[in-house]
This record gives structure tokens, sequence and C-alpha cells, in this order.
């Protein structure tokens, strides 16, 4: 078996480990709040055992535990290396005013094309803290296990072999794909996905580290499930609700504002990348070369 696995593509290996990776850290909170929203909705149930299986989910995919004849390969897949304390401010700096571009860029893509609407649970039919719970539990699971699968079991390999850039386009596109279960999917939201990877993606690559694409992750959808839940905005929407198209109203005053400023931003995003970039080989950060990718 272990030669017929090493036969067998880097990117394709890469895909089916990732593709494991997620459904094992994710599926199952899936299961348990669907069943605490049907079953003593009251309180929330489904976060103690969630969090233990979180943390033993975390142990195992960075390498501790059995069998240890994988415990390398699944600790190098991961990638759970520790930032320089002078890596921190500079990657989630970085990391935030990329977030922010992506916002702002889905802002105008708002006005050019309508985005669905994301549903959620009524908040009102549950006490504030369950509700509480429920939002800090998603959003650890979606920052733990999809940096764990994606920016690390997924894209690391097929950093190495075929470099940062088609690394970084599979797995976003794998990554919207991935949420095509959701009720409100379309492919108007495949660019927001794509900006996802390419933000997290790159601190991944240039830190050799999932550490602060995890912190922002989970930071994140804190923020977007408050958000969604208080204002009815999905996590892709920067501005009000049903703005209308510029192809009916013209592209009026604010539309060109917001497109002035998405550039500041992600100009300013494409600096502070430019700049972690510098202080992590000054830090002695090492990236393997494409020739050099093995997945075991």
């Amino acid at each position: 078996m272990p030669a017929l696995w090493e036969r067998i593509p880097v990117a394709v290996r890469a895909v089916l480990t990732g593709a494991l990776a997620a459904a094992a850290g994710t599926l199952p909170w899936a299961a348990l709040v669907e069943a605490n929203l049907s079953h003593g909705s009251m309180v929330p149930w489904a976060v103690p055992p969630t969090a233990l299986y979180l943390w033993l989910y975390w142990r195992f995919a960075r390498g501790d535990g059995w069998p240890p004849s994988t415990s390398q390969a699944r600790r190098s897949s991961c990638r759970p290396n520790r930032l320089p304390d002078e890596l921190w401010g500079m990657a989630l700096l970085a990391g935030v005013l990329g977030l922010g571009a992506l916002l702002l860029v889905q802002r105008v893509q708002s006005r050019l094309v309508t985005l669905p609407q994301q549903q959620d649970i009524d908040p009102s039919q549950y006490p504030f803290l369950t509700v509480l719970a429920w939002v800090v539990m998603s959003a650890l699971v979606a920052g733990v296990a999809e940096e764990t699968s994606f920016r690390g079991y997924l894209q690391g390999p097929i950093e190495r072999r075929h470099g940062p850039v088609i690394a970084i386009l599979l797995t976003g596109t794998l990554f919207g794909l991935a949420h095509a279960t959701h009720a409100e999917f379309d492919l108007t939201l495949m660019p927001f996905y794509l900006g996802v990877a390419a933000v997290y993606g790159t601190l991944a690559y240039l830190t050799s580290s999932i550490y602060p694409g995890m912190l922002l992750h989970a930071g994140g959808n804190v923020l977007a499930a408050l958000g969604l839940l208080t204002t009815g905005a999905s996590e892709w929407q920067a501005g009000p609700v049903g703005q209308p198209l510029i192809w009916e109203t013209g592209a009026d005053a604010e539309f060109w504002f917001t497109v002035a400023i998405a550039l500041i931003v992600t100009a300013a995003a494409v600096f502070a990348y430019a700049a972690l970039a510098r202080v992590a080989r000054e830090a002695g950060l090492t990236r393997s070369s494409p020739a050099d990718a093995t997945l075991t």
C-alpha cells in the first residue's frame, strides 16, 4: 500500500488527505449542533464533546498519538510551526489588511451582481449564552479544522511541488466547492472563497505556519456570525444588504468611492505581505522548493 500511495501524483494525494482531514474536523460538530438544535436547544450541550474532540483532532493532525510511523508526516503536512515573536505582528497586520481588502472588493462586487443571502438560526428563539457558545465553537472548529486541512494538508504538498500560486488557486477552488452544501452557495461566491484562500494561504506560505491563519480565521468567523445574527448581513456583505446594481441605477459616487478605498486597502495589504516576506527571510524561515515535495 505505501508503494501504491507513492505512485499517486502529489496533488491528488494532497486533495485526498486534505478532504479527509476537513471532513474529520468539521462533520462531527455539524452533526452534534444539528442534534442540539433539535433536542435540548436551551443548553449548548454539543459544545463540550466537540471541544474535547477538536483537541484530540488537533493533537493527532499535528503528529501526536498513534500510529508513530506517520507522526512525522502528519506534523510536516499540518505545519504547526511556531512563529518568531517578531513575525506575529506583521503576519496579523497583513492578514487583517488582506481580509479588509477582500470585504471591500466584495462590496464592489455586490453592486455588480446580486450575491446570495446567508441563512441562519433565529437567535431570539434561544438563550443568548447558548447562541454565543455555538458561535464560538463553530469558529474554533472552522479555524482549527479548515486551516489544518486546507492550508496544511492540502496546500502544503502542492505548494512544495508546484509552487504557491497553483497551490493557493487549487486550494481556494476546493475551499469554495466544500461550501457548496450550504443552501446559499452559488458561483458568484467563488471570488470570495478564492480571496479567503489567498489571504490565509499566503500567510501559511510566507510564515511556514498555519497559526496566523488559524487565529484570524476563528476570530473572523466569530465577527461574521455575530454580524449575521444581529444585522442579517452575510460574511461577504461589507455594506447594506439589497443595494441596487449599477446596471440599474448607474455608477454613483458611493460606488466609485468604494472602488477607490478597495484599491488603497488592497495596495496596503500587498505592501504588508511583501514586508512580511522580508521579515520572514530575515528571521531565517525557509521553505521547501517545489522539487523537494513529498507526501508520505
